[in-house]
């Protein structure tokens, strides 16, 4: 089974959810006899073709980008060539230059893609946008969402009721450096025994001002960890707050933020917009057993973090409701520590990397199989 992956960013030009989530794939499939390669875009000038954990890393010259959108004129041929040498093409949405991609390289494998989130924020373009997007989802065999409360209640997805099916996300922990009694030390050193910590790209949807906003009158020790777009601003904000005990850390390496997971006493994840669509470093936090705070945004979050069990949710955009339910994790050890556990025993349950590999494996063979019954029925016609 050769499994061709088609999404605008992977390692190493990008380490954000989506592409942890193709990683976590290929390396899990792999294990189960699949053979992976991943088509990208890229700015950088050379190592066009590597291999990465197992699996083949192709990646395509970046010409320019529109609202977010990354366009390749490279990739239409290259998708031609590689989706004929692959029994199955997996699409990662959203990414509105890969419907065009997809027909324009006239595409005829078993296909199905990955529906990681509703577009939000591009109300106008969307519109534009509508008519590709909707004869996109139309072509491809299956559409598989990443949570049944992204699939009840997204409106996308409440149109193609009969080729979407769910299968969640999961992370493989053992691909994870162990976590060095050093580095715990070193940041408990800096923030103090007990901390919340925040793990991601700082971006608009992330709710980190909401965090910020939540936590200006406690002295709760919390580190940020992550770099992005919106990060001056955060740090403004946080200065005109006057929050000291807010530490912004930047984008740290594997084993800096296992150490952090491991030391951290719980993980708050403000997320308060639906791009949000589930949430790979709250899925951290539960794997290595810390209680979660999160948002009810409709998505995968409260999939991952369910309300007085693993964690606490709160109102998005509420920073007082957010302040309060860090106050109560953090006047009831006992209590944040069952939580921890619980969402520890819910990871290992729903959400390992090798129970999302058996998934996609067997969606895989489904999907060859019929596309090979329709070929001998059509040559039989």
């Amino acid at each position: 089974m050769r499994v061709l992956h088609f999404y605008k960013t992977y390692y190493p030009d990008s380490v954000g959810g989506i592409e942890q989530v193709i990683r976590q794939m290929c390396v899990g499939t792999g294990r189960l006899g699949v053979t992976n390669e991943v088509l990208t875009l890229t700015r950088a000038k050379e190592q066009f073709d590597f291999a990465f954990e197992g699996h083949r890393v192709r990646r395509v010259p970046l010409d320019f980008e529109i609202a977010s959108n990354a366009v390749s004129f490279a990739a239409f041929g290259e998708l031609a060539r590689m989706a004929e040498q692959a029994d199955v093409v997996h699409y990662h949405f959203p990414w509105p230059f890969m419907d065009l991609a997809h027909f324009v390289a006239r595409v005829n494998k078993p296909s199905l893609v990955t529906y990681h989130s509703d577009i939000v924020r591009q109300k106008h373009l969307l519109r534009l946008y509508q008519p590709l997007k909707h004869r996109f989802l139309k072509s491809v065999d299956a559409i598989v969402a990443t949570s049944p409360n992204y699939l009840a209640s997204s409106e996308v997805l409440e149109r193609y009721p009969d080729k979407t099916r769910t299968i969640t996300y999961g992370l493989d922990k053992s691909i994870y450096p162990a976590a060095r009694q050093d580095l715990m030390d070193k940041w408990r050193a800096r923030v103090g025994e007990r901390f919340f910590l925040f793990v991601g790209v700082l971006r608009y949807y992330k709710g980190l001002h909401i965090l910020l906003d939540a936590v200006a009158n406690s002295d709760y020790p919390v580190v940020i960890v992550g770099a992005g777009p919106i990060e001056a601003e955060l740090k403004a904000h946080a200065e005109r707050l006057g929050l000291k005990h807010v530490l912004f850390v930047g984008a740290v390496d594997e084993d800096d933020k296992v150490a952090l997971l491991t030391a951290c006493y719980a993980v708050a994840f403000p997320s308060h917009l639906r791009s949000e669509a589930f949430g790979i470093s709250l899925l951290e936090g539960a794997m290595y057993g810390k209680p979660m705070i999160s948002s009810e945004i409709g998505t995968g979050t409260t999939y991952i973090n369910i309300d007085g069990d693993t964690g606490l949710v709160v109102p998005p955009s509420d920073p007082q409701a957010l302040g309060e339910a860090m106050r109560t994790l953090w006047d009831n050890p006992q209590m944040a520590a069952e939580m921890g556990k619980r969402a520890e025993a819910r990871y290992w349950e729903l959400f390992s990397s090798e129970t999302m590999a058996k998934n996609y494996l067997a969606l895989y063979e489904e999907l060859a199989a019929r596309h090979a019954v329709a070929e001998l029925a059509h040559a039989g016609a």
